[in-house]
């Protein structure tokens, strides 16, 4: 299961009252996922609300989901922190689990140079035997991984991928100029999945996936086709999900669209806000018109 490509649904952590997460529900939810197609699966992404989550929340989101997948896809789980001992802790605990991938994320309060910023990534792959994911967020990190960065972190042997949500195409193509196969591109929601198939990316990692699986699985099979007339007509048709949950909390928006579907995943974690009933209607009209 080294070879990650197609669609990872960013999944949602349902959280209890009492704080405890809701394994039954995120089980089912893994389920139907793969039922509908879906190539991986990504706990603790943005949408997991990762940095709302302590460690044993954490730790439960990912193992609630290797359990659910069953060795059926690959699970690629979240690793986020603001010290390198932390994270790098949280990535051997995971690969004992049995995450088939890491995906690392840097957070941070205090800016943190390049140097740093390298050693961060590269101790986590240090740490584990499984491939790692290297994940950069220019609007919610204060330090991004700059050209020169990825590029030399592409030369690690487990740092084979790259998930980029700058919804800049144009870096994504010289990130790919750059690494050539020595670093694959998986697409965010930031950016247009058709485009990113279409310059050599090989999938995307996006929390709308969670709402509207099938479709994004036919949208990655169309563009692995070369259909691309085909898959630019679905892409503008989804890209409405994408266009409405840019005006609100993404994690609000996925667990209310996913509330819509029958999952009791509840609401984001405080001090998020959830939707409103206005704002839920414009997303259960939307999935409406897609679904």
């Amino acid at each position: 299961m080294s070879d990650f490509h197609g669609v990872f649904p960013y999944l949602v952590s349902p959280v209890s009252v009492d704080g405890s997460i809701k394994t039954d529900v995120l089980g089912k939810l893994c389920n139907d996922l793969i039922g509908a197609g879906i190539h991986g699966l990504t706990p603790l992404g943005s949408t997991g609300e990762f940095a709302y989550l302590d460690r044993a929340q954490r730790t439960s989101v990912v193992k609630a989901t290797i359990e659910a997948a069953s060795r059926r896809v690959p699970v690629i789980a979240g690793v986020a922190s603001t010290s390198t001992t932390d994270a790098v802790a949280q990535a051997k605990s995971y690969q004992q689990l049995g995450a088939d991938g890491i995906l690392a994320i840097l957070e941070s309060y205090f800016p943190v140079k390049d140097a740093q910023i390298e050693s961060y990534f590269r101790a986590i792959a240090d740490a584990v035997d499984i491939p790692v994911v290297i994940y950069t967020n220019p609007q919610f990190q204060k330090s991004d991984l700059t050209l020169d960065v990825i590029a030399r972190l592409a030369e690690h042997p487990r740092i084979r991928y790259i998930k980029d949500a700058s919804n800049n195409t144009g870096r994504l193509l010289s990130i790919t100029n750059r690494c050539g196969d020595r670093l694959k591109v998986f697409s965010a929601s930031a950016h247009i999945p058709a485009a990113v198939m279409l310059i050599g990316g090989v999938g995307w990692m996006a929390g709308p996936a969670c709402i509207v699986p099938r479709e994004s699985v036919k949208l990655y099979e169309l563009c692995k086709a070369k259909r691309w007339d085909d898959a630019m007509a679905l892409q503008r048709k989804l890209w409405r999900v994408n266009e409405v949950f840019a005006r609100f909390n993404l994690a609000a928006c996925i667990k209310a669209g996913l509330e819509s579907q029958g999952y009791a995943v509840g609401n984001p974690i405080a001090p998020q806000a959830s939707l409103t009933a206005e704002e839920r209607k414009i997303i259960a009209t939307v999935l409406r018109d897609i679904v």
